[in-house]
């Protein structure tokens, strides 16, 4: 385990290595997730200007939402999102053949090879708006629900992890994968509604099958819901929904590799 530290330690401090030799896109791309941040809660406005609430969430309640949301996003991006998108291409170029002779597991190696500081800052932005909408609030979280927060958030990331690495693993049998992994880049933004908006067979299948309704309506719910019966349903339902998507996403990791034959066979 400490190697494993000691290589992530080396990955990270190359990643920041080569953010700093392109600030002017570091910078820009923290511009642009701003913006779309600050345009998510513009929308909030606009929609509160004509309802009092949307199921059982108030404007600072759903700005909450957003910002847990926003959270989680970042965090994935900055720890796993790039690796996952490269993923395809290491197959269809036959790098892949170069991760598989390094004497680490090939997981781990391949999804920590690089790391967007730009993600981290933006996330640290998600925490303020997170605080404003607690102040706004009235919410004054106790250390457990600080912690069941951090862990919910922590639970929200592995599944988006799990997903996107699982669509990745696809590119073993297609010749590009890319269009999936993009696709569900796109369908986690529902992640950010609450959940009390979705119904029927559609509320099903984002809830369980691919579970990202509840990837940030349920941090959120820890810290807005002080009743810690009430949180243990939701809470049970994410840490089951995590550990199985991350092991369907390992065993089918291993099933593509079995199969793999090079990009030069």
């Amino acid at each position: 385990m400490r190697r494993y530290f000691e290589i992530y330690a080396i990955m990270f401090r190359n990643s920041l290595i080569r953010e700093m030799n392109f600030k002017a896109n570091f910078l820009l791309w923290i511009l642009v997730e701003l913006l779309w941040f600050l345009g998510q809660i513009v929308f909030v406005e606009v929609i509160f200007q004509y309802v009092e609430q949307i199921g059982d969430w108030t404007k600072w309640e759903i700005i909450l939402l957003i910002g847990t949301h926003q959270l989680i996003s970042q965090l994935f991006q900055a720890f796993f999102y790039i690796n996952i998108a490269n993923v395809p291409e290491l197959v269809r170029t036959g790098r892949m053949d170069f991760m598989l002779l390094l004497p680490i597991d090939t997981q781990f190696a391949i999804s920590t090879r690089q790391f967007g500081f730009d993600s981290v800052i933006n996330a640290g932005v998600s925490v303020g708006i997170i605080g404003l909408a607690l102040a706004k609030l009235g919410i004054h979280p106790t250390a457990a629900q600080m912690l069941l927060y951090t862990v919910a958030v922590g639970f929200g990331c592995a599944i988006h992890y799990s997903i996107m690495f699982f669509l990745s693993t696809i590119s073993f049998w297609i010749v590009r994968a890319q269009g999936l992994i993009y696709g569900y880049y796109n369908l986690f933004n529902i992640a950010r509604y609450p959940d009390g908006i979705f119904r029927g067979v559609f509320k099903f299948v984002f809830s369980w099958i691919i579970p990202v309704i509840i990837v940030a309506n349920v941090p959120a719910r820890v810290l807005v819901k002080a009743s810690h019966g009430e949180l243990a349903l939701p809470l049970l339902h994410l840490a089951v929904a995590t550990f199985f998507v991350l092991g369907i996403s390992r065993l089918f990791w291993k099933l593509a590799l079995s199969r793999y034959t090079s990009a030069s066979s």
